[in-house]
């Protein structure tokens, strides 16, 4: 079955493409052997992010600086790897690390302020009763690639006024320009992408209140019909027509002066648009980009909080709805940075990083590009954003698990036709998590619909067809189809479960002609449930992170197909519809013996290393032997298991299950022999996590 085939040797080109943060005392070598380990690892690509960190003889943007950049792309074209160029030092995007307004003071920054103290530099706007309405520079600045350069440092570098189209140019002539004469030859191969990231208008470090502005803007507010003093409601929160319009023209203003000029540069120059907007939530931003994408930073969201009900959890949506409605093959997620547990740095476990890479895949998100691998970890870099979560992480020398699920989900989301009945009406800036969260507890899926899109929409024998899609209900702005049902009642699950289960959440989809169900579990506590699928074809699964297919025992019921489903904590599955014989072809389902619990007893410890190892003696019968069998551990933090110095694999979360492959174990004795490998915040954390076997 092709499907199968391609999920057991996806292309290499669905890989995560990792920031890769050049943050050192960089050296040509170096730089090639790590490329040589990524690669090794079955990461295929990365995105060369100069950081802070680097060395101060290395300026942004010199010959040195280009020295370094063309080692790492001239060994990426050799081992057939992707190149994402980034475009500032560091972030956010737009100034050129300061570049664009050295000796151009006039590009900086601008913002909008109410003040009672007009300043020297400061230009009136209007007067009102709460205060001077005046346009003034904003003081941003951005984060730096030396030391010295971050955020209330000496020297960090200004940022620009993106919303200035000089600003713009400038900017594309320091760094596209200079990258393009530079690498050439490798545009449109070798180097698929420019990224752009979080571009701020005000930049980092504005006052707290200032709004985003430029010169000129308001002549262009006024001609449009808008009158200054009702932009007092921008500071106190009332909105009215002159706010309203303000937006929108803020909107349009960076939309066109900013993302269309990078994006037709990066067209013009045979590659993509890459990176993501300033919020969570900018969708109107991501019709410019190739590969629409978003950032999972900080533990906005996380396992303790839930995926649903927050403006920040309908980020993956965000980028894959955009891509869809945009024709676009792809769309990225910046995942993991900084998602530490506790306000703990360090403190990031492979079951965190199940989970977020699960909840980005089944909202569509299909390049990922974790944050981040270091180049350095020396000295203060080990602090800066961390994790890391690729050669300077624990599971490093098991990494290729998690390149191999990553570039699985990658190509699975790719190139399908989702089902989404529900259309989502939503503004830039208001997703509305209040209405889709029922919609992913209840296993209905959606497509959002940004008010760019409302024109193109039509009803039609009450549903709402828009850009050749078909939807049965509409939630949001009820009265613009008053036609259409508003509430997601109108449709069916994509798939029915009873008992209930809220926290699952599913996608169903149609990939090369496969009806396909991506199944994730986002609780803490497995799910049990009897699934109705809406098919009578036989069904199959794949499990992702094993990269095994099964027959399924699904039953003929006048609903569907209905099977048995559980699926334990942090666990993901794929179920598809076959044909008989595809069905038949497939390996039968057979649950695995479960060996009895061994008594483990601490064999060793090397607290450098952190890693505990246990050792058990475990006599079993003659049933045993020659079989298949299923070990189930609760440790903490990744664990290791060999069976009679048969490895057994790893595990990166708990409940560890571990699958003893058939003729490891046998007749009589059998050695166990477990290894506990802890948190790296007990080496860079601010507190000690405890790791190891629980009783």
């Amino acid at each position: 079955m092709e499907l199968i085939e391609f999920l057991n040797h996806p292309p290499r080109t669905y890989s995560p493409i990792p920031f890769w943060f050049l943050n050192g005392d960089l050296d040509e070598a170096e730089i090639r052997r790590q490329l040589r380990d990524f690669d090794a690892h079955g990461v295929h690509g990365v995105v060369l992010h100069p950081r802070i960190g680097l060395s101060d003889g290395v300026a942004y943007l010199s010959g040195a600086f280009f020295r370094y950049i063309r080692a790492a792309v001239e060994e990426a074209a050799e081992l057939d790897m992707q190149v994402v160029l980034y475009d500032e030092g560091m972030y956010p995007s737009g100034s050129a690390s300061g570049q664009v307004v050295a000796g151009r003071p006039e590009l900086a920054s601008r913002g909008l302020a109410l003040t009672d103290a007009i300043r020297p530099g400061d230009s009136l706007l209007c007067e009102t009763p709460r205060g001077a309405l005046v346009e003034r520079f904003s003081g941003g600045t951005i984060r730096g690639i030396h030391f010295g350069e971050d955020d209330g440092e000496p020297f960090a570098p200004k940022s620009a006024d993106i919303l200035n189209p000089e600003a713009v140019r400038r900017f594309i002539e320091l760094t596209h320009e200079a990258y393009w004469r530079e690498f050439k030859p490798y545009f449109g191969g070798t180097i698929i992408g420019f990224f752009t990231d979080e571009p701020s208008i005000l930049g980092r470090n504005a006052p707290r209140g200032m709004m985003p502005w430029t010169a000129g803007f308001d002549k262009i507010y006024a001609e449009a019909g808008g009158r200054l003093e009702d932009l007092l409601g921008l500071f106190t929160h009332e909105e009215n027509d002159g706010t309203r319009l303000y937006r929108a023209f803020i909107l349009q203003r960076e939309s066109h002066v900013y993302y269309e000029s990078l994006s037709d540069w990066c067209e013009a120059h045979g590659i993509a648009l890459m990176g993501h907007p300033h919020q969570s939530d900018d969708i109107e931003v991501e019709k410019y980009f190739h590969v629409p994408g978003q950032d999972l930073v900080l533990r906005w969201i996380a396992p303790e909080t839930g995926d649903t009900d927050r403006m920040d959890t309908v980020m993956a949506k965000c980028s894959a709805d955009a891509a869809r409605l945009m024709g676009r093959a792809r769309n990225s997620n910046e995942c993991y940075g900084a998602c530490n547990r506790d306000g703990n740095p360090w403190f990031f476990t492979g079951g965190d990083m199940k989970w977020y890479t699960d909840y980005l895949a089944v909202r569509g998100v299909n390049l990922f590009s974790p944050h981040a691998f270091y180049y350095s970890l020396e000295g203060k870099r080990s602090g800066e954003r961390p994790p890391d979560v690729g050669p300077g992480s624990n599971w490093w020398p098991r990494y290729r698990l998690w390149a191999d699920y990553l570039t699985r989900l990658s190509w699975l989301m790719t190139d399908i036709d989702l089902r989404a009945d529900v259309a989502v009406l939503c503004r830039n800036r208001d997703l509305r998590p209040e209405l889709v969260a029922p919609l992913f507890t209840g296993q209905k899926g959606f497509q959002y619909l940004p008010e760019s899109v409302w024109a193109e929409c039509r009803e039609e024998d009450g549903a709402l067809l828009c850009r050749g899609r078909r939807y049965a209900a509409a939630l949001g702005e009820k009265d613009l189809f008053p036609s259409v049902p508003h509430s997601a009642d109108a449709v069916a699950p994509d798939c029915l479960c009873s008992p209930a289960q809220e926290n699952l959440r599913a996608a169903r989809f149609v990939k090369g002609g496969v009806e396909c169900w991506l199944l994730v579990n986002a609780g803490e506590a497995e799910i049990s449930a009897r699934l109705t699928l809406p098919t009578d074809a036989p069904v199959g699964c794949y499990d992702l992170w094993r990269g095994r297919a099964r027959r399924v025992d699904a039953a003929r019921t006048a609903d569907g197909r209905a099977l048995d489903l559980r699926l334990a904590r942090r666990e993901s599955l794929l179920l598809f519809a076959c044909g008989e014989a595809e069905w038949q072809a497939l390996e039968e389902a057979v649950e695995p013996a479960a060996l009895p619990a061994p008594r483990f007893g601490l064999a060793g410890e090397d607290a450098a290393a952190l890693k505990k190892t246990y050792a058990a003696t475990l006599t079993l019968d003659e049933s045993f032997a020659g079989r298949a069998a299923r070990l189930t551990l609760d440790a903490e933090e990744m664990a290791e298991l060999s069976v009679n110095g048969v490895d057994c694999g790893a595990s990166f979360w708990t409940p560890h299950r571990f699958d003893i492959p058939a003729g490891a174990l046998r007749a009589g004795e059998n050695a166990l022999r477990l290894t506990v490998t802890g948190s790296l915040a007990n080496r860079y954390g601010k507190e000690k996590v405890w790791y190891g076997l629980k009783e």
